[in-house]
Formats: structure tokens, C-alpha cells, sequence
């Protein structure tokens, strides 16, 4: 099985880690956007099984960009936050946007893959 991750943050830096991170895992399919907005333009295309979603991303954050994705007719699938602000009222607050979870940044290179598993597995 493979599963298609889309990685969505506004860093250059941080989508490399998280792409070569990611793709330490054999059954992950890999594919990074720099914004929201294309994002939202590349999921009817490529059609990924989870997307992975910076909050604070300048024009779009993450929260507007879920608000966007929803209202696709491939919008029902996971969506993770990935954030620095991971407290327990900013978890419970992306999660109750819909969020299927939250991953706190700084994230760990070598943790990542086994923690989006998780979602991607159900």
C-alpha cells in the first residue's frame, strides 16, 4: 500500500526535512506546496490519502486553508496541523476545525514518518 502525503508549509527549509523525513517511510509518496493556495490547487490533481498543514502560513494559514480544502469534493480527507503553537487550547481548538491531529513543531526527522502512520492507518 502507498499512501500519498501532501506536506504543506510556507518554509523552504522545513518542507526539505519533512519531504526526506516523510520518504524514509517505503509507503509514503511525497509531494510539498508553499501555500495554501496551492495546496487547494493541487489536491484535485494529485490526490493525497493526508495532508499535513503549517498553521501560521502568510495570505492563507492553515485554518483557512482546512475551511478551503472542506469545501472540495476530496475535501473529507485527513487533515494534520503542524505546528509550534501545539498547547493543549491550540490542539483542542485545530481540532475542533476538523483536524484529524496535531504534530508539534519543532518535529523530530526520525519520528515523523511513525507519527503520520498513525493517522494514515486510522
Amino acid at each position: 500500500m502507498t499512501w500519498r502525503i501532501l506536506y504543506v508549509d510556507d518554509e523552504p527549509d522545513l518542507r526539505e526535512v519533512a519531504q526526506i523525513s516523510l520518504e524514509l517511510e517505503p509507503e509514503f509518496e511525497v509531494r510539498c506546496c508553499a501555500s495554501g493556495a496551492e495546496a487547494i490547487a493541487a489536491l484535485p490533481e494529485w490526490q493525497p490519502d493526508l495532508v499535513l498543514l503549517d498553521v501560521m502560513m502568510p495570505e492563507m494559514d492553515g485554518p483557512a486553508t482546512l475551511e478551503q480544502i472542506r469545501q472540495l469534493p476530496e475535501g473529507g480527507l485527513p487533515i494534520v496541523f503542524i505546528t509550534a503553537r501545539a498547547g493543549d487550547n491550540d490542539a483542542v481548538h485545530l481540532m475542533a476545525l476538523g483536524a484529524a491531529g496535531v504534530i508539534a513543531k519543532p518535529f523530530d526527522p526520525l519520528q515523523l514518518a511513525s507519527q503520520v502512520r498513525r493517522y494514515v492507518e486510522g
